[in-house]
């Protein structure tokens, strides 16, 4: 496969068409998702001007996946609140607490699968939401914690929020993952 430096290069054309250079062929936005998915390196070029637009290509995937499974990884509390933090002093911090959130939870996703394994296959599916909820809630309590201190370090003269407000954020983002747990449950309960 012809690589840069390792990576496969994508080049993005005028009509919207996407080139795996390193396969000689024409690719989808869903190919580009699968070879996330496989942990394929690549980046994509804009076929003219060979600017790297490849932030805005896994956007554009984000996106898709958001819109066509109707089962969202990104709850609106937490939109809402990545959009505040544009043009905001604090947005140099939030892409590197995400990408460590994003480390440390894929850190935990295997010992996560294995209780979530061992508590399915032991009880009923509806007793089973407990377990699930508990490492959810815990996982959201660590990176919220995280990322209040590390807005302190970056803003130490500005007072923290209440904690009434904290919890009010804390209990609506577990509330909107019960929720998807909730709708998770009934479609395994259809099957």
């Amino acid at each position: 496969m012809a690589k840069n430096e390792g990576q496969i290069v994508i080049k993005k054309y005028a009509n919207r068409r996407l080139y795996n250079t390193g396969t000689s062929t024409y690719v989808t936005l869903e190919d580009l998702a699968e070879m996330v998915k496989k942990g394929e390196d690549f980046t994509v070029q804009d076929a003219k001007s060979g600017d790297d637009i490849t932030h805005s290509v896994l956007t554009q995937i984000i996106f898709e996946q958001e819109s066509k499974t109707g089962n969202t990884l990104l709850p609106i509390s937490f939109l809402r609140q990545l959009i505040t933090y544009y043009g905001d002093q604090m947005q140099m911090v939030v892409p590197s607490f995400l990408e460590h959130s994003m480390k440390a939870f894929t850190e935990q996703q295997s010992q996560m699968r294995e209780q979530v394994t061992r508590a399915f296959g032991e009880t009923p599916m509806s007793k089973n939401l407990q377990l699930p909820m508990q490492m959810v809630e815990e996982q959201v309590r660590r990176n919220t914690e995280m990322f209040q201190q590390a807005m302190q370090m970056f803003s130490p003269f500005m007072t923290p929020p209440a904690k009434e407000t904290t919890r009010k954020a804390e209990a609506k983002d577990i509330d909107e993952l019960k929720q998807q747990l909730r709708a998770l449950q009934n479609k395994l309960d259809s099957l």
